[in-house]
């Protein structure tokens, strides 16, 4: 299961994106499932890595409400505050972004993505950039988002 594991971190971090110029900071990795499907895997696996849930917002269903469309488009808010206080602890201000979160869609192309913000880039947004959590951190999410877009 472990090699498994690794195999899948391996996948998804070659086909990790840094989308700079649109978005500092932002991670994106492209998933070959549906954007539901991404996001019901990736909220699956926070639980099992027990993680709490916050919330789990649905940006198109939003949009609806108000009569517009939007391409599928969610948020997942986690964490846990084994990883969160440690972080804070470098900086406090780093708590404006925390809990962490993910964002699954879908884009023009029909291709679904799952994008997070880089830890390297919230600690040093807030100055911490020597915070020693911060790799466990990218390890966290890398590892969430590889089982998420694993076939």
């Amino acid at each position: 299961m472990k090699k498994a594991m690794q195999i899948c971190t391996a996948v998804a971090l070659s086909s990790v994106v840094t989308l700079a110029a649109a978005a500092d900071g932002l991670v994106a990795v492209k998933s070959p499932h549906s954007a539901q499907v991404t996001m019901d895997k990736l909220e699956s696996v926070a639980k099992e890595k027990g993680l709490n849930i916050f919330a789990r917002i649905d940006h198109a269903a939003g949009a609806e409400k108000i009569g517009k469309t939007l391409r599928p488009t969610a948020v997942l808010i986690f964490g846990n505050p084994q990883g969160g206080t440690p972080f804070m602890e470098c900086a406090q201000s780093v708590g404006i972004d925390l809990p962490l979160k993910a964002l699954v869609w879908q884009d023009e192309a029909s291709q679904v993505w799952v994008g997070y913000n880089d830890p390297a880039w919230i600690a040093k947004r807030h100055g911490a950039e020597s915070c020693a959590v911060v790799p466990n951190l990218q390890k966290a999410l890398q590892g969430l988002t590889a089982a998420a877009v694993a076939p």
